[in-house]
């Protein structure tokens, strides 16, 4: 029977694509920057642990201002753009740095930028995307910006091999593509006209977060425990480095887990449109246990498809909170709704990643795994119980 849902718009294309050049431009660093940070600054776990939780934070909790001030504006699409450029001139300070300092600074400042970028970008993909195709939009978008997620690894290994563990000339090569994905959001994508000719609001006032109902705080708490129990993926970078893995070859760990994300991101989009959400989040929250269960164990076996099982994880769970968020958020209020959604999430981020890196240091690595799964565990009873009481109901 042939499929009578509308097509996934072009902008969504185009938005997919600005994600992807500036993922590969952020994975091309991140991808290095935990084993540098740890091998040629003398770093320690606890202290990256701390500084990727700050800067996923940072990006998460900024997220929240960006998103009430494109409800209140009506515009998405001029925020959108001030991300991406933060991003893009964020790269070349990692080049020029000397020290753990001005890595910090153009950490955060990437970040700040990725803040600004994510919730006015989602609501826009929601803009955009009629209702009943939203889980193929979002699990779309996230699929292209996966595919730079492992591009960017494979360019910066490639890269670090030709140029003998030249780390800065790596980071002066990942301003290219960030400065190619800003100029691709300015000339590619149109913003609807109702958000430039909507009536401006005040999305924080009392009487507006009242509209926010409880099906959408509901979304906000899961999101925060899924953030509790996965942390920075710099701590993946450094369980397989830990196994003997060359410093040349450590980006194979994101481009094997985001291989995967990539390719299972949009099929579970499409699946999230047809069946319970609540089924889909178990299934990627078991999906995750089996994951920590293979890192703790530390076998480089265990490790690799422990990293596979990661990636599928995010593809199954990522792209369908955000769906959610905008099923259950009016529309005038999609900016604001993504911002306080990333609130709590970042702040959970923060505390996950902190304490990931504190277990790793005192008890080792695979008690920081271990954590990872007992939070599993505790999201999948929070929804099991969600379960019960609307089966009761």
């Amino acid at each position: 029977m042939r499929d009578s849902r509308p097509p996934v718009p072009r902008a969504i294309w185009a938005l997919g694509f600005v994600s992807l050049l500036m993922d590969v431009s952020s994975e091309l660093i991140h991808s290095l920057l935990p084993v540098f940070m740890f091998t040629a600054l003398g770093v320690s776990v606890f202290a990256i642990g701390l500084i990727e939780g700050t800067a996923e934070a940072t990006a998460l909790i900024v997220k929240v201002f960006s998103g009430v001030l494109s409800d209140w504006w009506g515009r998405r699409k001029p925020l959108a753009v001030l991300g991406y450029g933060l991003g893009a001139l964020s790269k070349p300070l990692f080049a020029i740095s000397s020290g753990a300092g001005l890595i910090v600074a153009a950490r955060l400042i990437d970040r700040v930028g990725k803040g600004l970028r994510g919730a006015p970008r989602d609501a826009l993909v929601a803009d955009l995307t009629p209702a009943e195709i939203r889980g193929a939009a979002f699990g779309l978008r996230q699929s292209l910006d996966t595919v730079g997620a492992f591009l960017g690894p494979l360019l910066a290994m490639g890269l670090m091999l030709l140029w003998a563990d030249d780390f800065r000339s790596v980071f002066w090569v990942a301003a290219i593509p960030a400065f190619l994905a800003v100029a691709l959001l300015l000339f590619g994508v149109q913003e609807p006209q109702r958000h430039r000719n909507g009536k401006r609001v005040n999305p924080i006032t009392r009487a507006n977060l009242r509209r926010l109902p409880v099906a959408y705080w509901r979304v906000v708490a899961i999101g925060a425990i899924f953030a509790l129990a996965r942390f920075s993926e710099a701590f993946l970078v450094l369980r397989a480095q830990q196994g003997g893995l060359p410093l040349a070859l450590t980006p194979l760990v994101l481009i094997a887990m985001n291989v995967i994300y990539a390719a299972a991101a949009y099929p579970f989009g499409k699946v999230a449109d047809a069946m319970r959400h609540e089924m889909l989040l178990a299934a990627g929250l078991a999906v995750l246990i089996a994951s920590d269960a293979a890192l703790a164990d530390g076998a480089v076996w265990s490790v690799w498809a422990g990293i596979t099982l990661w990636g599928l994880h995010l593809a199954m769970t990522q792209g369908l909170l955000a769906a959610m968020i905008a099923d259950t958020a009016p529309a005038d209020l999609l900016g604001t709704a993504y911002g306080f959604f990333n609130l709590a999430s970042g702040i959970a981020m923060l505390l996950a990643s902190a304490l990931a890196g504190l277990l790793w240091d005192r008890f080792g690595a695979s008690s920081t795994f271990v954590a990872g799964g007992a939070f599993c565990l505790a999201a999948l009873g929070v929804i099991a119980w969600r379960g019960a009481r609307q089966g009761a109901g």
